[in-house]
């Protein structure tokens, strides 16, 4: 099978941590390895944001990235892509008459929209995953939110429009229910973790070496709606205990950096800031090491279309203290693997933090729960093959289709 997977500003070559880089780089970068696994041959395509990015490269035996100019060959918010999309879109659709792909996959809703106006004039069956919904944006950020005007009303085309819609959690099926998508062409699968490298064995980021401190460990992009700010505000209430946080701009960039500034603000206000360690962008390859090395993982952002640092934290058997929101409610079982809390309550964050740094054989078990359910339910191999199935089943209705005499 010929797979097109299209993630207009989510390259899978980008460093994670990044303003726009995310769960949306790690998952279509592992999807795209896994469905080569299976046979496929995959081409991942996306926007040029450098000059000098070669227009094809190798991420993997069987995946390679394409590069498309549409606008300015340099880092754009993605916010601010829009504009452009109807030249990404052109470009699809040259490369996709050359070379006919069985099934395209676009991954959020600009990628849709270029995706369907390619894809639909050369019949190509498309598959669409949202990543995250303008509605919901909406909801939580109100005036904050930077969504183009356009945005809603292109998700509520798209979902008229799209073969089959995947979404990633159960949450995210009621919202798309509620924006009047046709619950018999969503399919659910979630993220997945690359369980080789998020393991519970290997090496920590450094402690220190005589009497360490309780350690939480924050990763993250550093926008507000990630809860930061309420983590540090947990911290307050929990002496002794040191904050990492991974992620926002490389270590050399921070000091200019808006979010570290005013993460550093509510780190000074709280009066914490010599036990809060805001150490910027972090390797992916060195993630694992510096979960392993916490007592505890904090995710608790304000709203989570699904959450992936929860999942690589209990695969490396650490438990979790996230808030109950998007994938979270499925991905962290309450008292089994971690602990649920509501969105921007730091009182009951810090509650449930020292209940977990208070017992050792409790976060013992919930770590190696965690680890359990993510090798049984979420590896990439996994979700690859339920993805891959999705795929299949719309290849087949097409071919029965053309197939039936008219």
């Amino acid at each position: 099978m010929r797979i097109a997977l299209v993630s207009d500003h989510a390259s899978p070559l980008s460093a994670v941590g990044g303003v726009d880089a995310g769960g949306q780089n790690v998952h279509v970068a592992e999807l795209a390895r896994g469905l080569a696994r299976q046979g496929a041959e995959v081409v991942v395509h996306t926007r040029r944001d450098a000059a000098s990015l070669p227009d094809q490269v190798e991420l993997a035996p069987g995946v390679i990235v394409d590069h498309i100019d549409a606008g300015p060959p340099r880092p754009i918010p993605k916010d601010n892509l829009f504009p452009y999309m109807a030249t990404f879109a052109d470009q699809l659709h040259r490369r996709w008459s050359g070379e006919r792909p069985d099934i395209v996959h676009a991954h959020f809703w600009m990628s849709g929209w270029a995706s369907l106006t390619a894809g639909n004039r050369l019949g190509l069956p498309v598959v669409q995953t949202f990543h995250a919904l303008g509605a919901v944006k909406r909801r939580h950020q109100g005036v904050k939110d930077t969504s183009p005007k356009e945005r809603q009303a292109v998700e509520r085309a798209i979902l008229r429009r799209a073969d089959q819609v995947i979404a990633t959690c159960t949450d995210e099926v009621f919202e798309l229910c509620r924006l009047g998508a046709d619950r018999s062409r969503i399919s659910v699968v979630p993220c997945g973790v690359d369980t080789d490298l998020f393991s519970p064995t290997g090496p920590q980021a450094p402690r220190a070496r005589f009497q360490p401190r309780p350690r939480i460990v924050v990763v993250s992009r550093l926008v507000e709606r990630k809860g930061i700010g309420n983590v540090i505000e947990a911290l307050s209430v929990l002496p002794g205990t040191e904050l990492v946080v991974a992620g926002g701009p490389p270590p050399n960039h921070r000091d200019g950096d808006a979010d570290v500034r005013r993460l550093r603000r509510v780190a000074a206000e709280w009066g914490v800031a010599h036990r809060v360690d805001l150490q910027g962008q972090v390797e992916r390859a060195k993630v694992p090491a510096l979960l392993r090395s916490a007592d505890v993982v904090a995710c608790a952002p304000w709203y989570e279309p699904f959450g992936i640092v929860a999942l690589e934290a209990q695969a490396c058997g650490v438990p979790v203290v996230a808030t109950a929101v998007g994938g979270h409610i499925d991905t962290v079982l309450d008292g089994v693997t971690g602990l649920l809390v509501p969105p921007r309550a730091p009182k009951q964050l810090s509650d449930a933090l020292a209940w977990l740094l208070a017992r050792p054989e409790d976060r013992a078990a919930m770590g190696e729960a965690g680890t359990a359910r993510v090798r049984e339910r979420y590896r990439w191999e996994t979700v690859a093959a339920a993805t891959h199935r999705v795929y299949q089943s719309l290849v087949r209705r097409d071919s029965v289709s053309v197939s039936v005499p008219r």
